[in-house]
């Protein structure tokens, strides 16, 4: 009867054993939080560059064959293929009429495995000297610590009245 005990208690540690040494080999603990605290800290650093004054945001954090889609109703919404294009497009259309740039001035970066969500406020002058401000929330699917997928919410009536209302200033 004792061997027979102790060879039960033997299994079990070893059925223990095999399942601890398993579900460490197979998924490692602590490789899902490390990818989403690296996709969080690269978002949160970007940010952080650019309400410092940074000017290389987009250039930072957009994968080059980015897809980045603005959600709305708006002449502004729809989808933009490749950094440059949504460049060329987007941001500098609207920068260009602005005196001051948008800077955020509060951000809250939520990450889940390889997605990240910024929630941010920002502001800035318009070329008419009237404020510009606007609420974000960016869906960024990160590959290789770049956005590779956007899906951008904001308020377009007031993106839109800068297009509408301040001319492009000669090139």
């Amino acid at each position: 009867m004792p061997a027979m005990v102790n060879r039960a208690l033997a299994w079990c540690v070893y059925a223990v054993i095999f399942t601890a040494s398993s579900l460490t080999t197979a998924a490692p603990c602590g490789q899902a939080n490390s990818l989403q605290d690296d996709n969080k800290r690269i978002v949160t650093d970007a940010f952080d560059r650019w309400a410092a004054g940074g000017t290389t945001f987009f250039n930072d954090l957009l994968h080059q064959d980015v897809v980045w889609r603005i959600k709305g109703s708006g002449p502004s919404a729809g989808e933009f293929r490749g950094r440059d294009v949504f460049l060329d497009r987007a941001v500098r259309p609207f920068a260009n009429r602005l005196s001051t740039p948008v800077r955020p001035t509060a951000v809250r970066i939520f990450a889940d495995g390889d997605h990240v969500i910024a929630h941010w406020e920002g502001g800035g002058v318009a070329r008419d000297g009237k404020p510009y401000a606007n609420s974000y929330a960016w869906i960024m699917l990160m590959q290789d610590g770049k956005a590779a997928e956007v899906t951008a919410y904001l308020d377009l009536v007031p993106y839109d009245d800068i297009l509408r209302r301040i001319p492009l200033p000669a090139q």
